[in-house]
């Protein structure tokens, strides 16, 4: 019997080391403003569009078709390190100069320390948007970091120049393509540099591009050329159905051509929200794909370091952006809206080589959402969530694309505002209402065929989507009776969720009303 159990004490030692050197590691890739558009694996890209290193995440994995991130850069980020939407954020804010922010790590605690603690080796690179404190040596064992917050002065430098920090050290101007610097950085992270070899990793990499100004590498100037662009179908008001801010939404004028081209709407806007009077939408949107191209250039590189190193089969892969960006769609030139046009992202999982053997190819039609994706690494990576978090683990999706997924997609947009800052709506007067250009709270919501979203303003209409017979969003099923049990399950549905996830704002949502009593 002794002996039994020193054999059993014996083979457990054994095996914990071994169990802990298959744990995945995991590949987190996060653009910036890129529109799922952009990627030539989605069917609503431009046919001329060709990123075929991203694709081969979506050959190997699985593709998301509808995917809603975040409604803009911080909290996005800020959802990736909590698991919370944004009304569930403690303590997070917008402070000091502009993109400044600040938050309490004790009542607002990121999950990576927490794979620290289950013996993981943590890494983030690039891009920085959520606080001062990026959490070197508490959250992340490995950081290379272009800290927007806390140098402002620097934050305009998307693409080149930045005030970057090693590890927590004293920030130094990096020259160079910034896309590439970070390409370079995740490599040699990817081959060991900064990390315990015995040990599985997680990095979050985390590219500036496509974001304003949308600057592409020099080596792809001449790409796109006589590309062909359409025009929107509603990029000029009025739109009929839409809350008044999209109805009256002008970014775009017809040019001396005929086609469309920007206004000049405000002097002064944050960098990527700037306007050119007269350049026209084909000039923009190719500028825009053309900066994709260095992204995809890097996941290629990527993925040949991951097979050099011999870690390709037991790497996850995910990539994503913080959320898509409007080339002309309900009138917008921007994100934060709730339209796929404008926040619409890109999802690819691309599972370790076992599971990818069942999976390659296939495409998840449900809607999901940005806070589904630290639940997902948890149990991917077989670890405990540490604190309730509001998304719901995506494992069974990637085990089969086809399962019956019966859980809403949410996305709730509270501008500037985290945590419990966000129990009282602000009136329709108050600044703290609105973020980017001039967008208002809401509360959206997707499942199945249907959109709901509900702009938390008096009087403003509810408005409800078939997505499978109406992708472009044009018309409003909630002004129709026909839909009026639709839209009540919808209704109640959102509020069900913002209940689930602990909103306070939940038992007090404006009045919504109707067309004709907005227009008295």
């Amino acid at each position: 019997m002794k002996l039994h159990l020193l054999l059993l004490g014996a083979l457990c030692v054994v095996c914990g080391p071994s169990h802990a050197a298959t744990r995945p590691n995991i590949l987190f890739i996060y653009t910036d403003d890129q529109s799922h558009r952009t990627v030539s694996c989605y069917p609503e890209a431009f046919d001329w569009v060709k990123t075929p290193n991203i694709d081969s995440l979506a050959r190997t994995g699985v593709r998301f078709s509808r995917a809603y991130i975040g409604s803009w850069c911080m909290p996005s980020r800020a959802t990736m390190l909590t698991g919370h939407h944004q009304h569930g954020i403690e303590s997070m804010r917008m402070e000091g100069e502009y993109p400044g922010s600040e938050y309490d790590p004790d009542k607002c605690p990121f999950w990576p320390k927490v794979f620290r603690q289950n013996g993981y080796t943590t890494a983030q690179i690039g891009k920085w948007h959520t606080g001062t404190d990026t959490g070197f040596g508490r959250d992340w064992d490995y950081q290379i970091v272009w800290n927007r917050p806390r140098f402002p002065t620097n934050a305009p430098n998307y693409y080149y120049d930045q005030l970057t920090v090693f590890n927590g050290g004293k920030p130094r101007m990096v020259k160079g393509y910034t896309t590439d610097n970070y390409t370079k950085w995740a490599i040699e992270y990817i081959h060991g540099k900064g990390r315990d070899p015995k040990k599985p990793w997680y990095l979050w990499l985390c590219y500036g591009a496509v974001h304003g100004p949308f600057t592409p590498a020099d080596r792809h100037l001449d790409e796109y050329a006589d590309i062909k662009v359409p025009t929107p179908k509603d990029i000029y008001p009025p739109r009929p159905g839409k809350p008044e801010y999209v109805d009256k939404m002008e970014f775009w004028e017809r040019g001396k051509d005929g086609g469309p081209v920007e206004r000049q709407v405000r002097k002064e806007a944050p960098v990527g929200m700037k306007d050119f009077p007269g350049r026209p939408l084909r000039d923009w949107v190719r500028q825009y794909h053309q900066g994709v191209l260095a992204i995809d250039e890097g996941v290629g590189k990527l993925l040949i370091a991951l097979t050099d190193s011999g870690q390709d089969e037991n790497t996850i892969i995910v990539f994503t952006s913080d959320q898509g960006f409007a080339w002309g769609q309900h009138g917008f030139k921007s994100k934060v809206a709730p339209y796929n046009g404008t926040v619409g992202a890109p999802l690819l999982i691309r599972p370790t080589a076992q599971a990818a053997k069942k999976t390659a190819g296939r495409v998840v039609e449900s809607p999901v959402s940005g806070v589904d994706l630290p639940p997902t690494f948890f149990a991917q990576a077989g670890i405990d969530l540490p604190w309730k978090m509001h998304g719901r683990d995506l494992s069974p999706l990637l085990s089969d694309p086809t399962a019956n997924w019966n859980s809403p997609a949410m996305l709730v947009h509270t501008a500037k505002l985290y945590g419990s800052a966000t129990a009282t709506i602000p009136p329709k007067d108050d600044k703290a209402l609105y973020h980017g250009p001039g967008v208002p709270w809401y509360v959206m919501l997707a499942q199945g065929n249907y959109k709901y979203v509900r702009t938390l303003v008096e009087g403003e209409p509810e408005e409800l989507y078939d997505l499978k017979a109406d992708p472009d969003e044009q018309t409003n099923l909630a002004l129709a009776g026909s839909h009026a049990a639709t839209l009540r399950t919808y209704r109640a549905a959102a509020i069900a969720e913002l209940k689930r996830t602990d909103a306070e704002m939940a038992g007090n949502l404006p009045t919504a009303g109707t067309m004709e009593n907005r227009n008295r």
